[in-house]
């Protein structure tokens, strides 16, 4: 076989071993929903929603929600189709290995390695600020080279973000001891979530005033796309959904539920407090960082601003279990087809959990958290994301082709094919496109890292590479 052969040597996918990977089989279709709507509705829902009003869309934002929802929707119907197909962990990464091969599914797999990580380590960071103006509130104040890492504004010389890092830490404490236990805590965080939410539209909504809602769109069709693009970014998480594909009871039936359901739960609530938010507040004044907490002191009720603060950093807490969860599945997957070492595939016969994994990943990510600064590990998240949705929605064209896979009874197939999978695909790239240039540059020095790693190890301890060697030398 020739190099460039092996190097897209293809996974081959047995549904006899759908259910021989080692992990336990506990998620119901609630559960994944419940994952879903944690990982997508975080901070930003209390955030995002007042900058997209002042800054482009005005009172249309909830348009631009909407908007983002039906891009991220076409990218989510994909997700459905391979998931329920293909009920196994790595997500993405397996889906791509199936279609494309191996070296295409390492690439991608690295990239949502970049996701994950510096998903978990931004999100812990934003946790550290809000948890800090709570404490501050009963007039407890750490200090500031202990809350904020070196390179952030204000602090010289060493700085460590200590409750960033250990944010991280005790959700990976929380994921060790089972996912029974942790979809339980992350059921009732994004509860509560969704309670302080609506209490907030509850209160909020008696205050709202028509004449804000004129002129509805003051940028026009360019300021509701910009938007829209921005609101994109908020949506990005239900893809962590499909790592729980191999841990699900009826993945053919629960795992299109979970990823679709999640979405249009998570939309339902970003547009709606879009639109009380631009109705009790002029477009015009929300550009500022707490625009919710801003809302509430406009009207008065300054009461559920400390409701409103908890909410966030609940709502942040169920992104890091559902972030850091996908993150370590990811690895599991890699591990198993020998492209990681062997580590990240130990499973507990205990607790069912890959747990060295979720601990090497955790303390990676904790550290990360509390020494670089915010604005530095941001960056790698959106176009990680954008690049694995670009790929799962062109792999559907060639996952309906695969002749082992056309024999699987798939429960879920994307309507319209193959127009909606080819948009999607085409949306992701347009965005792609459109992320800043410094974003590009990080995303090709962490791609070289990842080209140096494959080819250093990972070729060398394929399991399917060791499979072919052994076919060849018996021939």
């Amino acid at each position: 076989m020739k190099a460039s052969q092996r190097l897209l040597v293809k996974k081959s996918v047995n549904p006899a071993n759908f259910n021989k990977g080692g992990l336990e089989k506990t998620l119901s279709a609630f559960s994944l929903t419940m994952m879903g709507v944690g990982a997508i509705v975080g901070s930003g829902i209390f955030i995002t929603p007042g900058i997209i009003a002042a800054k482009y869309a005005g009172p249309a934002a909830m348009l631009s929600f909407v908007i983002a929802a039906v891009v991220c929707s076409l990218a989510a119907l994909c997700y459905a189709e391979f998931s329920s197909t293909i009920p196994l962990a790595g997500s993405a990464y397996t889906y791509v290995y199936t279609v494309f091969g191996e070296f295409l599914a390492w690439i991608l797999g690295w990239s949502l390695i970049s996701e994950y990580l510096f998903a978990v380590s931004s999100v812990a960071v934003s946790w550290s600020s809000y948890f800090q103006n709570l404490m501050s509130g009963f007039g407890l104040k750490l200090p500031t080279f202990l809350t904020a890492a070196a390179g952030t504004a204000g602090v010289s010389g060493a700085g460590f973000n200590l409750i960033a890092f250990v944010v991280v830490l005790a959700v990976s404490l929380l994921l060790v001891g089972g996912l029974q236990e942790s979809t339980r805590v992350n059921s009732i965080m994004v509860i509560v979530k969704i309670l302080v939410i609506v209490l907030f539209i509850g209160v909020a909504i008696f205050f709202v005033k028509p004449a804000n809602y004129h002129p509805f769109m003051p940028h026009g069709v360019s300021g509701l796309v910009k938007g829209a693009s921005l609101a994109f970014y908020a949506y990005i998480g239900f893809d962590a959904v499909s790592t729980a594909s191999e841990e699900v009871k009826n993945p053919k039936r629960n795992m299109p539920i979970g990823i679709v359901g999640s979405l249009v739960v998570a939309s339902i609530l970003y547009v709606a407090m879009a639109a009380v938010l631009v109705g009790v507040v002029h477009y015009s004044k929300l550009n500022v960082g707490d625009p919710v907490a801003y809302a509430l002191a406009v009207i008065h009720q300054n009461w559920a601003a400390g409701i409103v603060s908890l909410g966030a950093v609940v709502g942040m807490t169920t992104v890091l279990i559902v972030m850091l969860y996908g993150g370590t599945r990811l690895l599991f997957a890699i591990s198993r087809d020998g492209l990681l070492p062997k580590v990240f595939r130990t499973v507990s016969p205990h607790t069912k959990v890959p747990v060295k994994s979720t601990w090497i990943f955790g303390i990676i990510a904790s550290v990360f958290a509390a020494v670089i600064p915010l604005d530095k590990i941001a960056e790698l998240v959106n176009i990680g994301t954008l690049f694995a949705f670009a790929m799962v929605s062109i792999g559907v064209v060639f996952l309906r082709r695969h002749e082992t896979l056309q024999q699987i009874n798939s429960s879920f197939k994307v309507p319209f094919y193959p127009v909606l999978p080819v948009v999607s695909f085409l949306a992701c790239v347009y965005l792609m496109l459109n992320l800043q240039a410094f974003t590009w540059h990080m995303f090709g020095i962490w791609l070289v890292i990842g080209i140096v790693i494959y080819f250093a190890y990972s070729y060398r301890h394929s399991c399917i590479r060791a499979g072919l060697r052994a076919k060849e030398s018996k021939s």
